[in-house]
């Protein structure tokens, strides 16, 4: 029995009791995000939920489903899509962008990924997030798509046309998106490196839709896709921060799962085999008639490493992906470099499918460098392997990764968010999802064994590895010409075949969809979106406690709060004194500092020296408003650390 006492109306959580429908199969301490973790399952629906209750008032909700693509019409993307197009207690054509307007929402959203949709919210108010949690909940169990085709249409495709005498065309918010993303030649080179290495899963389809087949999925296939996979036997909910575990547990079973039964989704993934040799792919992207096509080949490695559960494992290569390709050190970027194969070389490791993958990409390169490319990638490794790596660059970067962990900083996404995305990595393997959140052992494991790890990982995942692409991806003039000369003949001969009969339909339908997309929702329809009123608003701003000290004259704040171990280092120097046109030297300056070598190391070292003794040196050029006169800022060139 655990006694929670601050998230559930001091309610006693036994194990095997189910609370509000819900199961409680187990609960722990999770010591690292300072949670209590507990994982239930709805026994009526058969739907999966953690809560992960600690003190953070940035409360995340998330809903995530298993959505396994069988082709490229991208119907999981559609489908993301379309149901934030209005529901059953929300009928607006466009919910997410009123609760926009109308919510204190620190987080709102909804994602595709390679094999899920997941839909999260957050926010620091209660009220508000409960709001959230119904639109959200409403919105994937009861979407309008059932009741208006014309969501389909809209955000995945539909045929245009004008009149008698118009071109038919492609329309479509997915469609158009896809178009403007594939023509990006490091979104297209992403696509392949998947796609090469999964020729029989899943994987070799790029959930986002490919333009070309989504004019292929139908209404009845878009339908059927919901049915299948937006069911909460097929669901993983997540539940974080400090708020009241009864009422949140109680509210998402009376108002959604209590009225479905418990049934059986097949979501499997089946695992691609690996290879008995590497295959070598090559394709082409678009550049314009006048663009110059030297040196605008890219060139990438890939090897698929593992299992995404393997929590242990994918921490030691995101380390080594910064060893290899991210610090200023790395060696093999350098040897890339050196060799004059590309002029920008990085990499990239996708952990979130089943089978992840470690990508090296060289940039700006050539087919006839794709030989020089592999020999040195493979010379470089085996080097590595056989000779060891830096010592200091090693101790460097799994430092860098401990800070990272640490701090939890996630570029401003809520931090119950990034651990839904963790969980998720086990959880919807059937694999033990705490794991994920547990770095303080891997990391222990990996300082003992730091002599030796990186270097076997080097030889077991890439130096013996015949599970492995090569790509090479050059530019092509007049490419995108091509693809838009055949879509035009195909939708010219589509528009032939069309009785009269046929066209006037299509014309019909062409003028009620845009008018159903231009008529603004009713003031009754509007009003069934959840507003907060300023009564719900908490007027205290939060208070940060500091002591403030004199040190030879220098002011010094010390603000003691729950880092988890990290002390922040912060120094402001007072830049008035710099004239306004020479500022810009200043902030020169600002991005100078900590790249160049100096007077006693290189910039390798130094970069080295840096990542080892703090988690990241900054220097910028700020501005602060006066509280007094708002008319007055203050210049002040800061360093972070």
């Amino acid at each position: 029995m655990y006694y929670i006492q601050n998230f559930g109306g001091d309610m006693k959580f036994e194990l095997n009791k189910t609370y509000f429908g819900f199961k409680l199969l187990r609960e722990e301490k999770i010591e690292e995000i300072n949670a209590i973790g507990m994982i239930f399952e709805h026994e009526k629906s058969g739907a999966r939920l953690i809560a992960l209750k600690n003190n953070d008032d940035n409360k995340v909700f998330s809903i995530s489903f298993k959505t396994i693509p069988k082709d490229d019409t991208g119907v999981a993307h559609i489908l993301e899509h379309s149901t934030l197009c209005g529901s059953r207690k929300f009928p607006s054509k466009e919910p997410f962008l009123e609760l926009i307007k109308s919510s204190l929402n620190t987080f709102l959203n909804a994602m595709t990924s390679p094999d899920k949709t997941t839909y999260p919210v957050a926010s620091r108010n209660d009220k508000d997030f409960f709001n959230l949690m119904d639109v959200y909940l409403d919105a994937v169990f009861y979407p309008n798509i059932y009741k208006y085709p014309e969501i389909f249409m809209q955000e995945g495709w539909h045929y245009e046309l004008e009149n008698r005498n118009a071109p038919i065309i492609y329309k479509g918010v997915v469609f158009n998106e896809m178009k403007g993303a594939l023509s990006s030649p490091e979104r297209i080179l992403g696509t392949l490196n998947q796609n090469s290495l999964f020729p029989d899963n899943t994987y070799r389809f790029n959930a986002g839709g490919d333009p070309e087949y989504i004019p292929e999925l139908t209404y009845d296939e878009f339908l059927d896709f919901h049915r299948k996979y937006y069911h909460p036997s097929n669901s993983y909910i997540l539940l974080y921060g400090n708020g009241d575990i009864e009422k949140e547990l109680r509210f998402i079973d009376e108002n959604y799962l209590s009225n479905f039964d418990k049934t059986d989704v097949d979501s499997a993934i089946e695992e691609q085999k690996p290879f008995e040799t590497p295959v070598e792919i090559g394709d082409f992207y678009p550049i314009s008639a006048k663009e110059n096509s030297a040196d605008k080949t890219y060139l990438s490695m890939n090897f698929v490493i593992g299992k995404s559960y393997d929590s242990l494992l994918n921490t030691g290569i995101n380390i080594l992906k910064y060893i290899l390709l991210d610090s200023s050190a790395a060696p093999l970027k350098k040897a890339l470099i050196d060799a004059n194969i590309g002029k920008d070389v990085f990499g990239e490791y996708e952990d979130d499918i089943l089978q992840p993958y470690f990508s090296i990409i060289v940039k700006n390169s050539s087919e006839e460098r794709k030989e020089l490319f592999k020999k040195t990638v493979y010379d470089t490794l085996k080097r590595l392997h056989e000779n060891g790596i830096d010592k200091d660059l090693k101790k460097a970067a799994v430092n860098k990764m401990e800070f990272k962990l640490r701090e939890a900083d996630y570029r401003g996404l809520p931090k119950g968010l990034v651990y839904d995305f963790a969980l998720l990595k086990s959880w919807m393997r059937d694999k033990e999802p705490f794991e994920q959140l547990r770095y303080e052992k891997h990391l222990s494991y990996i300082k003992k064994n730091i002599d030796f790890y990186f270097e076997n990982l080097i030889e077991n995942y890439f130096l013996t590895n015949n599970h492995a692409s090569v790509i090479v991806l050059n530019p092509k003039k007049g490419l995108a010409e091509e693809k838009e000369e055949k879509e035009r003949e195909k939708l010219k001969k589509i528009k032939e075949s069309l009785t009269e009969q046929e066209i006037d339909k299509l014309i019909e339908e062409t003028k009620k969809l845009k008018k159903r997309q231009q008529e603004p929702d009713s003031e009754e329809v509007l009003n069934k979106i959840p507003h907060l009123a300023i009564s719900d608003i908490d007027k205290k701003a939060e208070i940060i406690p500091s002591i403030e000290k004199k040190i030879d004259k220098t002011t010094v704040l010390h603000q003691h709060l729950r880092t988890n171990g990290i002390i922040y280092f912060n120094m402001l120097f007072d830049a008035s004194p710099i004239e306004i046109n020479k500022l810009q030297y200043l902030s020169l300056l600002a991005e100078l500092l900590g790249t160049l070598s100096t007077k006693q190391y290189t910039y390798a070292e130094l970069s080295n020296l840096t990542d080892i003794n703090m988690g990241g040196l900054s220097f910028s050029l700020n501005s602060y408003g006066d509280f007094k006169n708002k008319s007055e800022y203050h210049k002040k060139f800061v360093i972070k650390s």
